[in-house]
């Protein structure tokens, strides 16, 4: 059993989301993939310089340009 199995079946459950069964190798594969890619980015020590110091402020557009 993928080990990733019972928590897609719970999610896609939650969603009611059906995963039709051609399809679920292929789901089972890229939510593996993206467990792994969060563990890597899990494992990294991160400092508060880390953090983005950007802040979006969104700008009204110019009116009749």
């Amino acid at each position: 059993m993928n080990p990733h199995e019972a928590y897609v079946d719970a999610a896609a459950a939650t969603l009611g989301l059906h995963i039709a069964a051609e399809y679920r190798p292929g789901v089972l594969m890229y939510f593996g993939l993206a467990a792994t890619m969060a563990e890597q980015l899990n494992g990294l020590a991160l400092s508060p310089a880390d953090e983005s110091g950007n802040v979006f402020v969104p700008v009204a557009p110019e009116v009749g340009k």
